[in-house]
């Protein structure tokens, strides 16, 4: 259904809510480039309203490796609920749509997927190196 690997992705998105507040990494297309965002999460006027912190451009190939190698398509499905007594921490929900129209949906509370702090880093790193990519 989903073929081994992913081979293309239409837009990706991974929000975090913990005690210091509510994050959000975005992932979209555009012919072969990626644009990678984060978003703080603000609550305002009873809503939440996101508030560009950085978004830089890559290219798609480089998103396509990482989501294969954090092994991305293992997480359809995953719900990690909170382990017994865990009063805090971070919650996280993945929505992504792959391979034209596939999509993966995971959720977690202080439970996550194999190489979901691998996919983070990774999205740091994208995120904060600047050479070969176009700040925006």
């Amino acid at each position: 259904m989903f073929g081994a690997k992913i081979e293309s992705f239409n837009i990706i998105t991974l929000r975090e809510t913990g005690m210091r507040g509510t994050t959000e990494y975005e992932i979209v297309t555009k012919d072969d480039i990626a644009e990678v965002s984060f978003y703080r999460i603000r609550y305002t006027q009873s809503q939440d309203s996101r508030e560009l912190d950085r978004r830089v451009v890559c290219s798609k190939e480089t998103i396509i490796k990482l989501l294969n190698g954090c092994h991305i398509l293992s997480w359809r499905g995953f719900v990690g609920e909170c382990p017994k007594d865990v009063l805090d921490g971070i919650a996280f929900t993945f929505e992504a749509t792959v391979n034209q129209d596939k999509k993966i949906y995971a959720r977690g509370s202080q439970n996550f997927p194999e190489y979901y702090g691998d996919f983070i880093n990774g999205l740091r790193d994208i995120l904060d190196n600047k050479q070969n990519m176009i700040i925006t």
